[in-house]
């Protein structure tokens, strides 16, 4: 291996945003390149190497406090919410360095006293990313319970593709050399912010196959329904409550959307349940 391509181009971003400086710019490429001229709101191409070292970001385990159908926000606090406030934001990237347009992504942590919200919704929430692939998260810094070091669970799911599940970790947390699931290649990249916050930077990488011209390479499946009910059609808007067949199993809508290519309702959990 060239030896440049040694330090992962991720790496370097994220330690220019732990510091505080702008990345240099003959080392930022793949994923980086993509988070620096995204941000500011241009499209770039792949790059020509986009391979150094950024693997899609591993799973771990969902553990036994996740809940499905959770609102769709991407803000988990309000001013009177207990705890040091965060903000964690960042990309998701498909195999070709490019990002991943309406991905899900659904969070859900401790409060700050290390409890979960069983019974609600507290610190829970989906939110999609945007057309540049970017998401922001507003939400606590999660207390500890016995046996593990602070961390954050996402399930991250390009459409129509598989579902990652895996969290996210906090550098320097003594925790982090006890912790079993503790891996460090799930740590974010975490800075002071005003008003005694904390800024958090996390980019996804899927294992998913992009066209040249960037997105997940999804192939529309075609809806089938069944005699007298209302088939799933893309392109068609769904208030919340909807009931529609898709290949012959009904399902009702969870949250009111517009249907696209990869939304099938087996494919989003999120939107759809069976019933």
């Amino acid at each position: 291996m060239d030896e440049d391509r040694k330090f992962s181009r991720k790496a370097v971003l994220k330690a220019a945003l732990a510091a505080g400086v702008a990345a240099p710019v003959a080392l930022v490429g793949g994923p980086a390149l993509a988070r620096t001229n995204f941000a500011g709101g241009q499209k770039v191409e792949p790059t020509p190497y986009c391979h150094d070292g950024d693997e899609p970001t591993i799973d771990q385990t969902e553990g036994p406090y996740f809940k499905p159908d959770s609102p769709e926000r991407s803000v988990l606090v309000d001013a009177n919410t207990p705890g040091q406030r965060l903000t964690v934001s960042g990309y998701v990237f498909g195999l070709s360095c490019q990002p991943v347009g309406r991905a899900l992504l659904d969070f859900w942590q401790a409060d700050v006293n290390g409890a979960y919200d069983n019974v609600g919704y507290t610190f829970r929430g989906h939110q999609y990313t945007n057309d540049l692939g970017e998401f922001k998260l507003t939400t606590i810094v999660p207390g500890l319970y016995p046996g593990r070091t602070r961390h954050i669970h996402v399930k991250v799911q390009a459409p129509g593709e598989p579902i990652l599940t895996t969290q996210l970790y906090f550098p320097g947390e003594p925790r982090n050399n006890t912790d079993t699931i503790f891996d460090s290649r799930l740590l974010m990249t975490v800075r002071d912010a005003p008003n005694n916050a904390k800024e958090a930077a996390f980019d996804f990488v899927l294992n998913v196959q992009q066209t040249p011209t960037g997105g997940p390479s999804t192939s529309p499946t075609s809806p089938t329904g069944q005699p007298g009910g209302t088939s799933w059609t893309a392109g068609k808007s769904y208030p919340a409550g909807t009931r529609v067949t898709f290949n012959g199993v009904s399902y009702v809508c969870l949250q009111g959307h517009t249907a696209q290519p990869g939304w099938e309702p087996p494919n989003a959990p999120a939107l759809w349940q069976k019933g």
